[in-house]
């Protein structure tokens, strides 16, 4: 029996209108009512019974010291304290390191960051527990702590082995070339500031197992360490994502420290069991964005092109391995941008420090490789004289080139895309311009200075790990026409489920609001890849598909068989289904009709990312499916006596292939600029010299207001499909335009450099708060800067590593040799990995353009 609900519009009217927000319309977020109205539902939001109870940790007072002792005993007569528990009392795993081992649960003995944690408490509150954990007496025997960059490099201390990229012949290259510079950028790390801290809520089952709720970007990593820690198979932990306020990858990880305790507490006492960290706490204990210092030398010749590039990457990764290893990588894979390095060598060091691990930051690395490009083109630039985005225009790559790690370079349209936004938004007359008031303000005696930059963004999409290049998803039709769908991403706030929504209700064509996504559980569906690496709407909306053309298929079938026409004469329109010239059913009725023969209507769907791979022994291969580009033009002023600045206007023009949802397109591109521009100028990490993160609070650690956004501000989409075969050939959008940001830092960095008539390039560090910029208008004027640098502010020197004995944990990768060859039409070698089935023909409503990857056959059904 079919219901029709009075929530949608009647069929009758349906039929005689397209459907709501297909793709490519701007449906509005699926929780923006209720994220306005405050009726979503977050963790600690959730009804918990009387007898819950809450954790807190203790956490340890020094960055590497030796436990000599620890008395609990003030702790456990608390008020309202139940129990208090030490690494001893951990029942099974102990270690929940990610990807590899050094990250333990509790401190056993050794602490090797401050914050870390010694003792969790138990108690009947929040605020019990909290109090208890401050009665704790722990002595310690300090050892010595390695805090910064240089002094891991100095010591060789590194949390995994150095990675190297080899193409050509970078030092003949820089010998021959007529002109060489060398350069070094340090860039701080950036605190994710989610507006939901970390938090979880773990309920016991009657069967022995754990209902787990939690904010995490990886709820198939939570379900496994819960399970690891308390000694449970993986089936009987069933762990559930609705929503998160906001992750930006400092939950990709560092979420399951505080499941896996819940769930320890919960099985040991069979009681609900909350625990909730305070925004202090949380920025003490949690990773950041790494930290990078970087250098460079590059040959160049007369005109500026590059010939060869010998480039150091420094990451400060903290105590333990994260994820530092594909962090550090991608910006070994990003330190080029768009610019073709004929000759390179690049050499990616991941260096241990007694801090807090620092883990996946929106960028994931690649933010920290592409502004050691930016910097060097600006370097180029004002040592020449010449315009910096003529230099970044000369120097971009072209199609039939590769990537110094091998990847061909395919349907570039970077310098389409630079063009026209230089063209839109009249950079050359407001260059000139700009660089007359400049003049003119040097002879008035005016402190006032104003810069301009046009940056590109080339991004790889794909994760650099192949394995998580897949996903999986759930798709349920019911009898009265309505559609339930569940796929392996989270939603963060960033619109992945009111995009996979639109992508099933386009497959059917009918109306978005006929589709529900319910909150991402482990039992459905299994083994799920983080939300992350920008892949959310590429893999689980491909899997969505495919699990919608599964049921389509046997509805086709049916329908064939049943009214004795051909396939090809079944056409979803409309909220209906016209059966030839013979019969047009609303959607439900005919759903209702397979229902009635039999016919499943409910599949799974599975897609995983063609083409890539990557051989890291030899440092070479393919590992992104494409790259998504995007450029900015940023306008700024700067007072040379403060050091103060305001973005006065800023235009985007970025390529998210074709649109699923513009507005959620751009809403991701103006926040991911707004919060590229934080790391870049106002969001300071400062650790004091005992490794204590001195801005632990927001009133300290200051993120971009509403006050800090450009005076003028255009975002506009650039039109052209993905060549590639994306869902309905669209891109990704989740990183890459964190990236627009170094427009607005080389801007700045351009206003500077005018007080040396554009031929100096200036030392901004980055983030360029006012006394960053202030000290580096005093560098170019040659003038004293009373404050001695820090040991993090120093150029890093590099270091001349020594192979070490085959077992030693610390011995560097041999540098491989790659092809000769420096500029040629292809790339020799294994090109991509087998490629699955992808539909040749997918249905896309005003399709602007074919794509490269699209053919005009029709064998598809419709």
């Amino acid at each position: 029996m079919s219901h029709e609900t009075s929530l949608f519009d009647n069929y009758q009217i349906r039929r005689t209108r397209p459907p709501k927000q297909k793709i490519g319309g701007s449906a509005k977020h699926d929780s923006a009512i209720s994220h306005v109205m405050g009726t979503a539902v977050y963790v600690d939001d959730i009804s918990k019974p009387n007898q819950t109870l809450h954790l807190a940790v203790g956490k340890s007072q020094h960055a590497h010291a030796r436990i000599l002792n620890m008395d609990l005993s003030a702790v456990k007569a608390s008020a309202g304290v139940v129990d208090v528990l030490t690494f001893a009392d951990l029942p099974a795993q102990t270690d929940i390191g990610a990807v590899f081992e050094g990250e333990p649960l509790m401190v056993d003995g050794l602490t090797e960051y401050v914050g870390q944690t010694l003792f969790v408490v138990v108690a009947t509150s929040h605020r019990a527990a909290k109090q208890a954990t401050l009665k704790a007496i722990v002595e310690y025997e300090p050892l010595p702590a390695v805090l910064s960059i240089d002094a891991a490099l100095k010591q060789q201390y590194f949390v995994r082995p150095s990675h190297h990229m080899q193409r050509g012949d970078a030092a003949k290259a820089l010998q021959d070339a007529p002109l060489r510079l060398q350069g070094h950028i340090h860039m701080r790390g950036q605190e994710h500031f989610y507006l939901e801290g970390q938090v979880s809520y773990v309920v016991p089952c009657d069967d022995g197992g754990l209902q787990v709720y939690t904010s995490s970007q990886h709820p198939s990593e939570v379900q496994q360490l819960v399970a690891e820690v308390t000694d449970l198979p993986f089936h009987a932990v069933m762990t559930e994502v609705r929503r998160m306020g906001g992750g930006f990858g400092g939950k990709e990880t560092q979420a399951a420290a505080w499941a896996c305790l819940c769930a320890i507490v919960a099985k040991r006492h069979n009681v609900p069991v909350s625990m909730r960290l305070d925004r202090q706490d949380d920025m003490v204990v949690t990773g950041k964005r790494h930290e990078f210092a970087n250098q460079y030398e590059v040959g160049i010749d007369e005109t500026g092109r590059v010939l060869g590039v010998d480039m150091q990457l420094a990451g400060l990764c903290g105590y333990a391995p994260d994820l530092s290893d594909a962090i550090v990588d991608r910006a070994m894979f990003h330190c080029d941008n768009g610019y073709y390095y004929p000759n390179a060598h690049v050499v990616g060091h991941r260096c241990k420090t007694h801090t807090v691990s620092n883990t996946a930051y929106r960028g994931f690395g690649g933010p920290q490789g592409l502004m050691t490009a930016e910097y060097m083109m600006d370097h180029i630039a004002y040592t020449l004289g010449r315009d910096p985005l003529q230099v970044r225009l000369d120097n971009l790559y072209q199609n039939g080139q590769c990537t110094h790690y091998g990847q061909p370079i395919e349907h570039f349209d970077l310098a389409e895309l630079i063009t026209k936004l230089r063209d839109d938004c009249d950079y050359n007359q407001r260059r000139q311009a700009i660089i007359k008031d400049n003049q003119q303000a040097q002879q008035d005696g005016d402190y006032k200075r104003r810069g301009i930059a046009l940056t590109p963004v080339r991004f790889g999409i794909s994760f650099t790990v192949q394995t998580l290049n897949q996903a999986g998803a759930l798709v349920h039709i019911y009898t009265d026409g309505s559609i339930h769908l569940n796929h392996g991403g989270t939603e963060m706030g960033q619109g992945l489920f009111i995009k996979i929504a639109q992508i099933v209700a386009n497959e059917f064509d009918v109306d978005v609001e006929t589709v529900q996504v319910s909150a991402t559980r482990t039992d459905k569906v299994p083994n799920t890849s983080p939300t992350a690496a920008s892949s959310g709407t590429d893999i689980n909306g491909k899997a969505a598909q495919d699990a919608c053309i599964k049921i389509k298929k046997r509805l086709l079938d049916f329908a064939s068989e049943h009214f004795q026409v051909s396939s090809e004469e079944i056409v979803f329109e409309r909220n209906h289904v016209h059966i030839a010239d013979k019969e047009v059913l609303s959607f439900a009725q005919f759903v209702q009709l397979a229902y009635q023969n039999r016919i499943s209507l409910s599949s799974t769907g599975y897609y995983r990312t063609p083409k890539i791979f990557y051989d890291r022994n030899q440092a070479w291969g393919r590992p992104f499916f494409y790259f998504a580009l995007g450029a900015a033009c940023s306008e700024v002023e700067i007072d040379t006596l403060t050091g103060e600045y305001k973005v006065v206007r800023c235009d985007i023009l970025h390529d998210v292939g074709q649109s699923i949802n513009p507005a959620i397109d751009i809403g991701q591109i103006e926040g991911g600029f707004v919060q590229g521009m934080g790391w870049l100028t106002t969001e300071e990490l400062i650790w004091n010299d005992k490794g204590q993160l001195a801005s632990n609070s927001p009133a300290n650690y200051k993120i971009p207001t509403a006050h800090d956004l450009p005076e003028q501000w255009h975002v506009e989409l650039f039109d052209r499909k993905n060549s590639e075969q994306t869902i309905y050939n669209s891109k990704a959008v989740g990183e890459p335009p964190f990236m627009l940001a170094a427009s607005v830092w080389c801007a700045i960095n351009n206003a500077i450099a005018s007080l040396a008539d554009y031929r100096k390039n200036p030392e901004l560090t980055m983030p360029a708060t006012p006394e960053a910029v202030l000290k580096a208008v005093m560098g170019i004027q040659d003038k004293a800067w009373e404050s001695a640098d820090t040991p993090n502010q120093k150029q890093v020197q590099r270091m001349q590593v020594q192979h070490k004995e085959e077992g030693d944990t610390l011995t560097m990768p041999e540098q491989v040799r790659h092809a000769k060859q420096v500029d040629t039409p292809m790339c020799e070698g294994k090109k991509h990995d087998d490629e699955v089935e992808h539909i040749t023909q997918p249905k896309v409503d005003g399709t602007r353009a074919p794509a490269h990857s699209e053919n005009s056959s029709s064998d598809d059904v419709k």
